[in-house]
């Protein structure tokens, strides 16, 4: 598997996005499928100050060094210093659609680089149609500039293997801190089921916000925060979970979702955005907005013994359609047309 062009160009690769998160997931599995010979950017933090200075003085020094080169981000911050054939990607809009999650350097980046961008790229990747179409939407290209590429899942995520076993069954949710993950409604929702015994085990620290919601609604001794979890070990809380939610009001494509299919538990997230379109009937459906229906939802995938059957091996027949090696290989394709551009 290459990534040298017809015309002899090599790919110069963002590695700062590398790391334990969605789209440090995409960029470390693309990154294992490319050549020795590629250049990798390293250095700070891709999104901090010194992070997108330091991507402008090196992605300039390298373009005056070789031209054949081809620039590819696996995320959102391309150099505007780059003048030659430039692949980058866009995750999602999060930062623009979700009201809570907006500042006005969001904004203006958005509007001054990361659009500017998307014009003179030879193609934007992304990796569902629900943002394909957003991003189409916000930038006015042509569709065809706008590639899925997807997501995949490693073989790490089965159902075989250890289970983590913390002496209580428990419903999971991969999260984070920040708004669009609706940790509030899921615990609104959490307090009106009658499931005795069953816990609601977090990812991440606990943050005083959520901590005191869970006290408020007289359900923090049944709220469990796992704290950090190693890459390792996440198949095995996937693998010990009875359902793995994720209520999220938005999702670029929704990795944990996929994973908790391969791991063969039933499944349960939100009806908008790119969920459904990940998990297509391997599913259950539910409005993230409403903690009711979240609460019924999830009731269902822990009670109803023939739907947690049917759930599993849809989800497994499901996760099966996600390979990494097919997201690079569409990736290689269109680094191998930037090159003979």
């Amino acid at each position: 598997m290459t990534f040298i062009t017809q015309n002899g160009a090599t790919t110069v690769f963002d590695s700062r996005w590398i790391g334990e998160h969605g789209i440090g997931r995409f960029a470390q599995e693309i990154r294992r499928r490319l050549p020795p010979v590629t250049h990798d950017i390293t250095g700070h933090d891709p999104v901090s100050a010194k992070g997108l200075l330091e991507l402008e003085l090196k992605a300039m020094l390298l373009g005056l060094a070789q031209k054949q080169q081809i620039f590819f981000s696996p995320s959102y911050t391309p150099p505007v210093t780059w003048r030659g054939p430039m692949v980058f990607t866009i995750h999602d809009l999060i930062h623009l659609d979700v009201v809570e999650e907006q500042s006005r350097f969001k904004t203006l980046y958005y509007r001054y680089v990361v659009r500017p961008a998307v014009l003179r790229a030879h193609r934007v990747l992304t990796v569902s149609e629900y943002s394909r179409q957003r991003i189409l939407q916000w930038s006015g290209v042509a569709p065809e500039k706008v590639v899925v590429v997807g997501n995949g899942v490693d073989p790490a995520f089965s159902p075989d293997g250890p289970k983590y076993m913390p002496g209580f069954p428990y419903m999971f949710y991969v999260r984070n801190g920040k708004p669009h993950k609706n940790v509030a409604r899921l615990l609104e929702a959490f307090a009106q089921m009658d499931v005795p015994g069953v816990r609601l085990l977090l990812s991440g620290k606990a943050d005083n916000d959520i901590r005191h919601l869970a006290l408020h609604l007289g359900i923090d001794d049944r709220v469990v925060f796992s704290g950090r979890i190693p890459e390792e070990d996440l198949p095995s809380y996937y693998r010990g979970a009875a359902v793995v939610t994720m209520p999220s009001l938005y999702e670029g494509f929704g990795l944990p979702a996929l994973e908790g299919m391969a791991c063969g538990v039933p499944v349960v997230v939100s009806n908008t955005t790119s969920l459904p379109e990940v998990v297509g009937d391997a599913g259950l459906l539910v409005d993230p907005c409403d903690p009711g229906s979240i609460a019924a939802g999830l009731t269902r995938a822990l009670t109803d013994e023939s739907l947690r059957s049917t759930l599993r091996e849809r989800g497994l027949e499901r996760a099966q359609l996600f390979n990494w090696d097919d997201v690079a290989a569409r990736v290689r394709q269109e680094l191998d047309l930037a090159g003979v551009k």
